[in-house]
């Protein structure tokens, strides 16, 4: 992939074609004006008005990111359904192009998350501190000794590289939310808008959202130049419509996330599908060594090739890896994502259900939509951030809307499955979002007698250390509580494609 790399941000806001062409706030050329082809007035000219545009945008990605070209592709089970779950028939689908992390979230990456939020609410808040840490107790088992792991796996430098477990997905989408404002923030440092301030504090930190409603102001340096007549030649903070910032990072959806892990673009030309594949690699249906001969009999993935065999013998390792391996273990598939069969299962921003794909689109499927809006005040204007530092946000009300035609309820988790339109009981739930004992999917489902799906409960996809080459197919699906974590779930972070699809690959400015 051509993908433009620079070492320093300002190099980047120096030389790139959106114009800002300086990052000096006196230059008036951050944008470069031009006509408008609809009004004629001059655009980025406050001599006319001082309407802004970003003619030449081009998206920032952030480091380790790599571009997934979407695409059509035939998504769920092309080999023996082993468990007879019929949860994943084959169906055609189309994925949007993203973005994903190369690899799963490190003990490294996660150690950075907590050490920042102890920085900032360690002394006010420990417990969003607390609340935060992965459990070191998912390594326990009754029947085996797990002491030297549980002790160290997260705290020893030995373990750094190696993927972040004991983690919730209620903690994964929060460190994908952390780490879209630290890498704002960092852009802003960068380009010198900002300037560092090590003595943020509980209720007064960079977050994304509070910058951009005017909360948080920072030490400001240098902004952007205010073309608008009334304030020419004066500065300005950074606005989304600036195409300054990083897209919010988040999750991967169960379609996205199986559609990467395939990367079957190696196997297409020109639409012709020439191979299918079981794994994120070509090969016959059991295949788990490289055929090539520059990697020939080289493993392709971490897992449990049989009973009681977790890594091979001694001289002659097979996976080297009896619990979790490193980060950039094994090889790449052909998107250049690492681990995507074998070593931690990953979390999906999905809820489960076992029929999902009779209710969902054919167009970046997904279950788990919750609609929610920002906090105003009586006067219309964003409501102060919480104790937190945050925007707070509340769910759309049935009332605002009604008269809608794509959606009429803010919370569609359990969309014709468990709603009490769909219950065979007129029950409605009371209770906190969320709680598998306070909504009618519960009803539905006899939650914690017959079956354990819930409104709680999240996709998850992959295989891991622990499982069988069964689970390395990216069609397999399992699913797990957003509030439980696993020594064998973890995840990584994916960012949405914003413009053309197909030039996502050179339309780009990569942050280094």
């Amino acid at each position: 992939m051509h993908i433009l790399k620079t070492a320093a941000l300002a190099g980047i806001f120096a030389g790139l074609a959106i114009g800002l062409v300086s990052c000096d706030s006196s230059n008036p050329n951050r944008f470069r004006k031009y006509q408008s082809p609809s009004t004629g007035w001059m655009v980025n000219d406050p001599d006319w008005g001082g309407f802004q545009s970003n003619d030449a945008y081009q998206q920032p990605v952030p480091r380790r990111f790599q571009y997934v070209q979407g695409g059509f592709f035939t998504m769920g089970m092309n080999q023996e359904d082993l468990k007879f779950e019929h949860n994943n028939p084959p169906r055609p689908m189309t994925v949007s192009s993203f973005y994903m992390d190369e690899v799963e979230t490190s003990n490294a990456d996660y150690a950075e998350y907590i050490y920042w939020l102890n920085r900032v609410y360690g002394t006010d808040h420990p417990e969003v501190v607390e609340k935060a840490m992965p459990d070191p107790l998912v390594w326990n088992s009754i029947g085996g000794f797990r002491d030297p792991i549980t002790d160290n796996y997260f705290t020893n430098p030995g373990y750094n590289n190696y993927p972040v477990v004991g983690v919730t997905w209620e903690q994964a989408r929060d460190y994908c939310s952390w780490r879209t404002d630290r890498y704002n923030e960092y852009i802003l440092l960068s380009a010198k808008i900002l300037t560092p301030d090590m003595g943020q504090t509980t209720m007064l930190h960079f977050n994304t959202d509070a910058y951009l409603s005017g909360y948080y102001t920072g030490n400001a340096h240098k902004g952007l130049q205010d073309m608008s007549a009334e304030s020419a030649n004066e500065t300005r903070p950074v606005r989304r419509e600036d195409g300054i910032l990083i897209e919010k990072l988040r999750l991967p959806t169960e379609a996205e996330w199986e559609y990467a892990a395939l990367a079957l673009v190696g196997n297409s030309d020109h639409e012709r599908l020439s191979e299918r594949r079981v794994y994120p690699w070509n090969g016959k249906p059991l295949q788990v060594r490289a055929s090539d001969k520059k990697d020939r009999g080289r493993m392709l993935g971490n897992f449990t090739r049989g009973q009681g065999d977790y890594m091979g013998s001694a001289g002659a390792l097979n996976d080297g890896a009896e619990y979790t391996a490193q980060v950039y273990s094994y090889l790449p598939n052909d998107f250049g994502l690492y681990n995507m069969a074998g070593n931690v299962a990953e979390w999906c921003l999905d809820v489960y259900r076992p029929m999902t794909f009779d209710d969902a689109d054919a167009l970046n499927a997904f279950r788990g939509n919750v609609y929610t809006t920002v906090v105003r005040d009586e006067d219309g204007q964003i409501a102060e951030a919480d104790t937190l530092g945050r925007i707070p946000y509340r769910a759309y009300t049935d009332e605002e809307l009604a008269g809608r035609d794509n959606f009429t309820t803010s919370d569609n988790r359990n969309y014709a499955d468990g709603e009490a339109i769909s219950s065979l009981e007129n029950w409605q739930g009371t209770g906190e979002m969320g709680d598998p004992l306070s909504n009618p999917t519960s009803l539905l489902y006899e939650y914690g007698e017959s079956s354990l799906i819930s409104d709680k409960a999240r996709v998850v996809k992959g295989g891991s250390w622990k499982d069988r080459a069964y689970y390395m197919s990216p069609a397999t699906r399992r699913y797990w509580d957003q509030d439980k974590s696993a020594a064998w779930i973890g995840f990584r972070c994916v960012m949405s494609r914003v413009g053309s699809s197909e030039d996502g690959a050179t339309n780009i400015r990569r942050i280094d």
